[in-house]
């Protein structure tokens, strides 16, 4: 949930602390860099100790984290560091919950299994937009991260108890090959983490400017700042339940059909409503969300089949560091999107230029979009990666 708390509360964010596109990219790029550290650091970590417990503590230091964030922040600098903070103690949550899900599921349900994680993450993201939305014109952001805040209190409890029978897990490595040269080694890794890069920039460049996106389209038609910013991060939860819908979607059809085609199917949607989305601000609400619904159905769809593809072309000794190194890369270029996004956002005349900004900032996700579906391309067409370009469920 506090993942999209801050994106959520961006227009207010904005008019209260007074801050540029640039400067709010910022906070979001700080958040995504410490995310992938920690994402990077706790992967590598699982595969010395174990998922299992790295996954429990990080999701209790989470709750203390999403807390004092909740009761601190009151400004740019605060949110800066506090949020931040919360992205070093979050990513032990994420790529340990995958390969939990890959020690403890076969590989013909694998793709179900990841795309039921990663629904479950949307879901999360969804609540906390309605929360928001709800909250920001009755007690502003204050109130709005404080309720976010019962979310991570709600995960630990539900982390322990899921988790108590369930054995924490070694694998051991050779001794004379280290973890990096065994992931850049495999050609089929390096390739799935390549379009992950891209798929990320593409998604989470997506995640944080929707709600401020939708608001601007609620301004255009004459709804005031307060209601608009309301009503766009409420509308925005819709794109992630459509995106849980999408997970669940893709990693069965995945099972069935494969990895890289379904994966090829979405990144070429995806890219296809990042180069339209941003044209259509000032146009009929219902337009608006229609191609939004099938933006968020299309860039997420394909994020269960990543995760699930690195854990079949990796050995379990060296699954950590696989999706550690992935981590690193797409959420470091997933820190670059907003922060872009932003920057061509100023440079067309801000948030209400209209569709001559929104436009080209979404085409720039576009372009990570395309990027992606080569890669995916070049996977499929990749002999050592043969695996992937089949079902699963068939041929067992």
């Amino acid at each position: 949930m506090i993942y999209i708390g801050y994106a959520a509360a961006l227009p207010v964010l904005q008019r209260d602390w007074a801050m540029s596109a640039t400067a709010a990219g910022t906070i979001s790029a700080s958040f995504q860099l410490a995310y992938a550290l920690s994402l990077t650091g706790c992967s590598e970590l699982a595969d010395r100790i174990g998922a299992r417990r790295v996954f429990l503590a990080s999701t209790l230091a989470s709750f203390a984290g999403t807390t004092a964030f909740a009761l601190l922040v009151r400004g740019y600098w605060s949110c800066l560091l506090l949020y931040t903070l919360v992205a070093l103690l979050l990513g032990g949550s994420y790529t340990t919950g995958i390969i939990l899900i890959a020690e403890n599921t076969p590989v013909a349900r694998r793709g179900r299994a990841m795309g039921f994680f990663l629904a479950g993450h949307s879901l999360g993201l969804a609540v906390a937009l309605v929360v928001t939305g709800l909250a920001l014109p009755v007690g502003g952001y204050r109130l709005a991260f404080a309720v976010i805040a019962l979310g991570p209190t709600v995960g630990a409890v539900a982390a322990a108890a899921a988790l108590r029978h369930t054995p924490n897990r070694v694998a051991p490595r050779d001794a004379e090959r280290g973890a990096l040269r065994a992931v850049l080694g495999n050609r089929p890794a390096v390739l799935t983490i390549v379009s992950y890069t891209f798929h990320a920039y593409e998604l989470l460049g997506m995640w944080v400017w929707t709600p401020a996106f939708l608001a601007a389209c609620f301004l255009a038609v004459g709804s005031p700042l307060g209601r608009a910013a309301g009503l766009g991060a409420y509308l925005a939860s819709s794109f992630h339940l459509t995106g849980m819908v999408a997970s669940l979607v893709a990693g069965t059809l995945s099972d069935r059909w494969g990895r890289t085609p379904v994966m090829f199917s979405m990144a070429g949607l995806s890219a296809a409503c990042s180069f339209a989305f941003g044209w259509l601000v000032g146009g009929p609400i219902g337009v608006v969300m229609a191609v939004g619904l099938l933006y968020a159905f299309a860039a997420l769809g394909d994020s269960p089949l990543y995760s699930a593809a690195i854990t079949e072309v990796v050995e379990p000794a060296y699954r950590g560091a696989a999706l550690g190194l992935r981590s690193l890369v797409g959420y470091g270029a997933g820190a670059v999107a907003p922060l872009v996004f932003g920057a061509i956002i100023d440079r067309r005349g801000g948030v209400d230029a209209g569709p001559r900004a929104w436009g080209w900032a979404f085409a720039s996700l576009g372009v990570g979009g395309l990027l992606a579906l080569a890669s995916v391309t070049m996977l499929h067409r990749l002999a050592e990666a043969r695996a992937l370009t089949r079902g699963f469920r068939a041929a067992r």
